[in-house]
């Protein structure tokens, strides 16, 4: 199954590149297995490179430059021409859920500054309603972290710590720690459940990407691609945040 898994990744993310990624490109890069399967994929495809590139986790800068893409830190004045980056949950409005990787507001960020945004998933990250098969990552402030434990879990969330393979809590690449929340009910309105969330002292970010993909490529096992589009968004970065 898992191998099943990472050739449909494998499938959508070179779709995407071929599909979406010509040399010189302002790249914003996003974070995870899926991702990772992407940078691959542009490495592979244009091995002399030629991209501006900007990365959303330490993890992707380090797997970019090993490949050899120029990879530089974030600019005031910056905006890029394609984010290319996975995904947790993609419902059939293209609202996704994001963080799995840990990278969820460093992703939002470089999503908001994009005047495109493709999420390339496997057919496992179709969904109905966000929270249906993954829990929504929420980064936190450590100090806040307990209080905010409890309130979420007072507006009708399960909420967990998400904690690294040694046991410890998981910290960002900013120094904060996630809790991932798994609704009670079916989240019918995300926009207003995300706006929720920010209303709590502490959380610094969510794991719900509303309203931000312009295209999703999906891609099975064996070779199929399906691409799903949204209709036309906002294309400045306070546009979106709207």
């Amino acid at each position: 199954m898992a191998e099943e898994l990472d050739r449909a990744k494998s499938v959508a993310a070179r779709a995407a590149v071929e599909r979406r990624v010509r040399p010189g490109l302002r790249l914003a890069l996003g974070t995870g297995s899926t991702a990772a399967f992407a940078v691959r994929a542009i490495a592979e495809r244009f091995p002399d490179g030629g991209f501006d590139c900007v990365a959303s986790s330490r993890a992707t800068e380090e797997l970019a430059r090993s490949l050899g893409l120029a990879v530089r830190p974030l600019a005031a004045d910056d905006t890029f021409d394609l984010m290319i980056d996975g995904a947790d949950e993609v419902t059939p409005g293209l609202d996704l859920t994001k963080g799995g990787g840990g990278a969820l507001l460093r992703e939002k960020l470089l999503a908001y500054l994009s005047r495109e945004v493709t999420i390339v998933v496997d057919p496992a990250k179709l969904v109905g309603t966000l929270g249906e098969r993954f829990p929504i990552p929420v980064e936190v402030v450590p100090f806040a972290r307990p209080a905010l434990e409890r309130e979420l879990g007072g507006i009708g969330f399960e909420v967990h710590r998400r904690r690294g393979p040694d046991g410890a809590a998981f910290v960002t690449d900013n120094g904060n720690e996630i809790l991932d929340l798994s609704p009670t009910a079916p989240l019918t309105d995300p926009r207003a459940t995300d706006r929720t969330l920010h209303d709590h002292i502490g959380v610094v970010e969510t794991g719900l990407f509303v309203g931000v993909a312009d295209r999703v490529v999906v891609g099975w096992p064996d070779g199929r691609v399906v691409e799903k589009t949204a209709p036309p968004r906002p294309h400045t970065a306070a546009e979106r945040r709207r």
